[in-house]
């Protein structure tokens, strides 16, 4: 195999995994299997793979360096599409059932439940990462800007979990997972930042 059909391979199973849960929640809804809320099972399924996929973007770059698996880097972008294709229907499914299109009542329930502005926050930050994610938006802006502006994602994330935890009323231990593999990958970045500046700096005197 070539390394370019193991890219095109690699491609297929990130596309077919990506879609799947959403294929998965619509034949569930069409069998009316979703349980005795549908909309709360859509709104929190969504809400939930839109951090996972979050997650997983951010896991490239340490299993990039960690184990040499340098094909992820060029799904990463569209991991980072999936969570922003998540946090979309997320959003959506909110304004469709929870307002009913009725866009004035978002102010006074974001007053009501603080934690939904840090969600639509979160998602107003995704936004200008879908925009520029083609090769012609990298190109135009250039690789350090891109990668300084792509840097919102950690901010996105953290604002993600906390969303989560906000809403949960008893059992976190789901938003307490999501924080820890969180706090790991922040972790990871930060040690070898500093083991780059380190490295820096005896080169430069």
């Amino acid at each position: 195999m070539t390394f370019n059909s193991d890219t095109r391979f690699h491609r297929q199973l990130f596309v077919f995994n990506g879609l799947l849960p959403a294929v998965l929640i619509l034949i569930d809804y069409w069998r009316g299997k979703l349980g005795a809320n549908p909309v709360e099972f859509v709104t929190r399924a969504t809400g939930v793979l839109t951090l996972v996929f979050l997650i997983l973007t951010l896991l490239v770059t340490p299993l990039r360096k960690i184990y040499g698996w340098n094909w992820l880097l060029k799904q990463r972008r569209l991991l980072g599409l999936y969570a922003f294709f998540y946090g979309l229907a997320h959003l959506l499914t909110y304004l469709a059932y929870d307002r009913d299109w009725q866009l004035q009542t978002v102010v006074g329930d974001v007053r009501q439940r603080p934690f939904i502005a840090i969600g639509m926050f979160s998602f107003l930050l995704m936004v200008p990462l879908a925009v520029t994610s083609t090769n012609a938006m990298i190109k135009k802006l250039g690789g350090p800007r891109w990668a300084q502006l792509h840097r919102l994602t950690y901010y996105i994330a953290i604002g993600g979990v906390l969303h989560y935890w906000a809403i949960v009323k008893s059992d976190v231990r789901y938003p307490f997972f999501f924080a820890v593999v969180l706090a790991l990958l922040l972790g990871y970045r930060v040690v070898m930042s500093i083991k780059k500046a380190r490295g820096a700096a005896p080169r430069a005197s």
